[in-house]
């Protein structure tokens, strides 16, 4: 087991709240951390044999709870206080015992981890305030210095931030490989490598990874492996069945769906895993706004109906694009074409609404003018919304690079009606036509 820089265990006397000592994954300590470790609960009987979309409606609610109310109610609270000392006492010595502050979790907090442990299929879930709090988990959870780590070249730009400052002070060094390289990742792998980090499909090009020849290469030396499934979810592909140690995914997208939440979770595998991402969570202050958590669980009840709309629509836009002069490609795993889509119909399930094309070169007059006509795609930074949005796609800190070389843009299509949409880039492409 790795050790982390962020989980070296307390003593009972360094813990500030009263809890019991609590142990490094690592160590020879025993777990006392247990009472604010959320568990999905008891299954309602034959909740396992049900289909995804049913279960979704259920997790992570318990009407009996709450009167009969049948959402959970949001609570906002960051102390919980006991009946007297003697009760105060037990409780650091109960490891079963939920509540002890309101930082390390509430019966909200615990409703969603334990609605997305359940859906992934994993051990147990670590809440986040944002998706990218939750995609750096695994790396401070991992870390420790002189450590290497591989993280693919397609990844998520603000890791590269992450890497480039905070790892490189903590003396980990981060090697990007190529997202395409399948099972010859193993000939990167170092004696010191202590993450293997993936994104599939990538950010903003969406190359989809051959993520069974990964997972075999790290396993076969070791090194735990975890995987930024946002774009699909558990819904479309699932990680941990493909022994991913940890899925992280922005809540923030899909899951929210409304473009009002900023959230992200990690699921482990495997208990060990968990509890090693809940140290380092604890150790950092993690935590997540009520109102967020809320929503989110909220969003889970209608995210199958909300992504298999969005993925159907623009898979419709996406084909109408390929049949575009202006268009040099179109990146969506979807579509046959697309160097990524036999790995895509192996190991998805579906599509999401989300893909990049690239423009043939042109003036930047002309981007700006096709940009700037469309109604219906505002510029934005998010994805996975209800409403649809363009961004440009920077790919300067790319080491594997594509061989086209005018701009990208990427698409979320949202849940308007597709003919509306296409109608909307015609437009766009028609004010392209008169700035050139």
């Amino acid at each position: 087991m790795h050790n982390s820089l962020f989980s070296g265990g307390l003593r009972l006397t360094d813990w500030p709240y009263g809890l019991g000592p609590y142990h490094a994954p690592d160590g020879p300590r025993k777990a006392r951390f247990d009472s604010f470790l959320p568990r999905p609960g008891v299954r309602k009987r034959g909740m396992t044999d049900l289909h995804t979309h049913t279960r979704l409606v259920h997790l992570g609610r318990d009407p009996a709870a709450h009167q009969g109310a049948v959402n959970p109610p949001i609570v906002r609270t960051s102390t919980f206080i006991y009946a007297g000392l003697e009760a105060y006492r037990a409780a650091a010595q109960d490891p079963d015992y939920k509540y002890r502050y309101g930082r390390l979790g509430n019966p909200l907090s615990c409703a969603f981890e334990g609605a997305m442990a359940e859906l992934d299929g994993g051990a147990g879930a670590v809440v986040a305030a944002s998706g990218l709090a939750a995609c750096v988990l695994p790396f401070l959870a991992y870390a420790r210095a002189g450590g290497h780590m591989l993280v693919t070249d397609s990844v998520y730009l603000p890791i590269r931030a992450f890497a480039a400052g905070f790892l490189r002070r903590a003396g980990v060094e981060v090697e990007y490989y190529d997202p395409c390289i399948g099972a010859g990742i193993g000939d990167l792998i170092r004696d010191n490598t202590c993450l293997i980090y993936m994104e599939s499909p990538g950010f903003g090009t969406f190359e989809v990874q051959d993520v069974p020849a990964i997972v075999a290469a790290a396993r076969a030396r070791g090194v735990p492996t975890a995987i930024d499934n946002t774009w699909a979810g558990p819904l479309l592909f699932r990680p941990l069945e493909h022994g991913v140690d940890v899925a992280v995914q922005a809540a923030t997208k899909y899951i929210g769906g409304h473009a009002d939440v900023n959230l992200g979770a990690a699921v482990a595998r495997e208990e060990a895993t968990y509890r090693l991402l809940k140290a380092t969570a604890v150790d950092l202050g993690y935590n997540a706004g009520a109102e967020d958590l809320y929503l989110a669980l909220r969003g889970l009840r209608t995210l199958p109906l909300r992504l298999r709309e969005s993925g159907a629509a623009a898979l419709q836009v996406a084909q109408w694009l390929e049949g575009r002069a202006e268009v040099a490609r179109v990146l969506c795993p979807a579509l046959p074409p697309d160097p990524g889509h036999a790995l895509w119909r192996r190991d998805f399930t579906g599509a999401a609404g989300v893909f990049s094309f690239f423009l043939k070169p042109l003036p930047d007059k002309a981007l700006v003018a096709f940009v700037d006509a469309l109604a219906l795609f505002p510029v934005g930074s998010s994805w996975g919304g209800y409403e649809s949005l363009l961004q440009p796609q920077d790919l300067s800190a790319r080491q594997w690079r594509l061989p086209e070389t005018g701009p990208l843009l990427r698409l979320q299509i949202g849940l308007e009606d597709p003919a509306d949409l296409i109608e909307d880039l015609e437009r766009g492409f028609a004010a392209l036509a008169r700035a050139r």
